[in-house]
């Protein structure tokens, strides 16, 4: 009797044994599939402290801001942007959207390449900002909805600071290995020394041959230059731009008379408004 005793005893200990180990393994997995929480809030401004800023030229900084915790998320969809708070020159209060050139990928911070022009409201409160000060932001915000797959091949056409959105949006298609779409950039500025991010534009393009393909534009080019002159034009969309179609899309962000010039150029090669985008 005492050794069938012991025997049930045995018994029920291993199955209890099992069945915390399922709920362990189950549990673990869980927490791995889990979608981290995003910090940001749509409806009130939260604050991040700046930990680094980086000076990239004469009026081109990347700021650095940090997460709650070294595995925290911003939680930015992809091609979507925050608003950020600060002040102006005069004190007042002002309020200008960016989109982060980082992803949820980059767990534990976010980073900011702010372009601050001399008259610039907004760029006085970056310009003045320090390490250790706080940056007020609320987000996402932004009408931009991105899915792995969702068209054969986007163009692309940036002017500027509005290289951040495209820069984003083509890091997330490329990082991910499951995502074939194709990315067409063209990408105008001034003069050379106005390209941002051009060291990381250049890397993609060159690990990531077959999918992304840039085409930069300048108006005051240097001496020596192998990209286009002048303003994009709408050759230029012709040659470095998908082909309208059902399943492409063609994203544009950059400066008013820019962004009202792309959408004539675009209208007039054949591009419906369903396949045109406006950041």
């Amino acid at each position: 009797m005492e050794f069938l005793q012991g025997q049930r005893l045995e018994t029920t200990l291993a199955v209890a044994a099992a069945v915390v180990a399922v709920a362990a393994g189950s549990a673990y997995l869980f927490l791995r599939s889990r979608k981290p929480r995003g910090c940001l809030d749509p409806e009130n401004f939260k604050e991040f402290k700046l930990v680094e800023k980086r000076q990239l030229s004469h009026n081109v900084a990347k700021f650095k801001f940090a997460l709650p915790t070294p595995t925290s998320v911003l939680g930015l969809p992809i091609g979507q942007h925050i608003s950020c708070r600060g002040q102006d020159a005069s004190g007042e209060e002002v309020i200008k959207p960016y989109t982060p050139t980082t992803l949820d990928s980059d767990v534990g911070s976010f980073e900011l390449v702010i372009k601050m022009y001399p008259q610039g409201r907004m760029s006085h409160h970056f310009r003045e900002m320090k390490v250790g000060d706080y940056m007020s932001v609320k987000g996402p915000k932004g009408r931009f909805k991105y899915l792995p797959g969702q068209v054969r091949a986007l163009g692309m056409v940036a002017g500027g600071s509005g290289i951040t959105p495209m820069f984003q949006v083509t890091r997330a298609i490329l990082e991910n290995p499951k995502d074939n779409t194709k990315v067409h950039l063209i990408y105008a500025n001034v003069t050379y020394e106005d390209i941002l991010l051009k060291e990381e534009l250049d890397g993609m393009a060159k690990n990531y041959p077959d999918r992304f393909k840039i085409y930069y534009v300048l108006n005051q080019p240097p001496e020596v230059w192998d990209g286009g002159v002048g303003f994009v034009s709408k050759e230029m969309i012709q040659t470095h731009c998908p082909a309208p179609a059902a399943d492409i899309q063609v994203l544009r962000c950059g400066p008013p008379p820019m962004n009202k010039a792309m959408a004539a150029h675009l209208d007039d090669l054949g591009y419906t408004k369903e396949m045109q985008f406006q950041f």
